[in-house]
C-alpha cells in the first residue's frame, strides 16, 4: 500500500520543488533578462511610455557605440587585470596564512584568529582615507597596484577566516604521512592539504574576484586617469554623461556581467565536487 501512495506524493513533491525552483530563478534572472533585451531594442522602444518586452527588431547598435564610442574596451581590460591579479594574490596571502594560523603554535595564535574577522567589520568608507594616504606615502596613487593591494587588503581577512576553517577540518596526520614518506612540507600542503580544502579556496577566489570586479570607492579614490579606470567608475561616468544612451548603458550591463558569470560557472563544479567530496570522507 505504501508503494502507490508514495510514488505520486514523490512526484508533487518533486514538482513542486522544481517548480519553486523555477520561480525563484525567474524572478532572480528576469532584471538580467530585461537589460538583454533592451539592450538588443531599436533606441524609439527603450524610451516608449508603455514598455515593450520583446522588440520589433533586434540590433546590435548598442554594442557597437559601445565600443566605438567609449573607452570600454579599456576598462574592461583593466577590470580583468586587477580583478584576476587581486584573486591571485589574496589565494596566495590567505591560504599561507590560514595555514599557519591551523598548524603553528605561537603567543598570541588566538587573537590573530579572531581580530581576522574583527577587522572585516569595518566598512570600507571606514579604511579608504588611511589608505589613501597610505597609497600616496608608497607613490602607488593612480597605479593598478594600489588598487590590487587595496582589494586584497579588503578581502584578506574574511579568506583568512574562511580558510581557516577548512584547514581546521583536515586531519594532520594527513600530512605527517606524506612528510614520513619523503615529501617536504611544502609539497604535503600543496599536494594535500590544498587540494582537500579547494572548496574553500574557490570560495575565496570568487569572493574575491566580485568584490574586485564590482567595487567603486576605492577605484574612484586611487584612479584619475582615464586609461586606467575600470568598469564601475568607467560606466557611471558613462551615466553622468549629458545624455544618457540607456541602450548603450544596457549594453555595458550585459557585458559587466558575462565575466562574473563565467567565472563561477566554471569553478561552481569544482566547488560542488569538493563540498560533495568532504562530505562523504567526513
Amino acid at each position: 500500500m505504501s508503494g502507490p501512495t508514495s510514488a505520486p506524493r514523490r512526484l508533487a513533491f518533486a514538482l513542486w520543488i522544481h517548480g519553486a525552483a523555477a520561480l525563484l530563478a525567474l524572478f532572480c534572472g528576469f532584471p538580467l533578462l530585461w537589460m538583454l533585451i533592451t539592450s538588443l531594442k531599436p533606441d524609439p522602444e527603450i524610451l516608449t511610455a508603455e514598455p515593450v518586452f520583446w522588440p520589433s527588431r533586434l540590433q546590435l547598435d548598442a554594442y557597437l557605440r559601445l565600443f566605438e564610442q567609449t573607452n570600454f574596451a579599456v576598462y574592461f581590460v583593466n577590470s580583468v587585470k586587477v580583478a584576476g591579479a587581486a584573486t591571485l594574490l589574496t589565494i596566495l596571502v590567505a591560504t599561507l596564512a590560514a595555514y599557519a594560523v591551523t598548524r603553528f603554535r605561537f603567543p598570541g595564535r588566538e587573537l590573530v584568529a579572531g581580530t581576522m574577522l574583527f577587522t572585516y567589520m569595518f566598512a570600507p568608507i571606514m579604511i579608504v582615507v588611511p589608505f589613501y594616504i597610505m597609497v600616496r606615502s608608497a607613490g602607488l596613487m593612480n597605479t593598478h597596484t594600489g588598487l590590487v593591494l587595496s582589494y586584497t587588503s579588503f578581502s584578506l581577512p574574511f579568506s583568512m577566516w574562511l580558510l581557516r576553517s577548512f584547514f581546521r577540518s583536515i586531519p594532520l596526520e594527513l600530512e605527517e604521512a606524506a612528510m614520513i614518506d619523503g615529501a617536504s612540507r611544502p609539497q604535503a600542503v600543496a599536494r594535500i592539504v590544498v587540494p582537500l580544502a579547494l572548496p574553500g579556496v574557490i570560495a575565496v577566489s570568487i569572493f574575491t574576484f566580485i568584490v574586485a570586479w564590482n567595487d567603486y570607492l576605492f577605484a574612484r579614490v586611487l584612479i584619475s586617469s582615464d586609461r586606467l579606470k575600470t568598469l564601475p567608475v568607467g560606466m557611471s561616468d558613462l551615466y553622468n554623461a549629458t545624455v544618457t544612451d540607456w541602450g548603450m548603458m544596457m549594453a555595458g550591463g550585459v557585458v559587466i556581467t558575462i565575466p562574473a558569470l563565467v567565472f563561477f560557472v566554471l569553478v561552481q563544479r569544482w566547488l560542488i565536487a569538493g563540498w560533495g567530496a568532504g562530505a562523504v570522507k567526513g
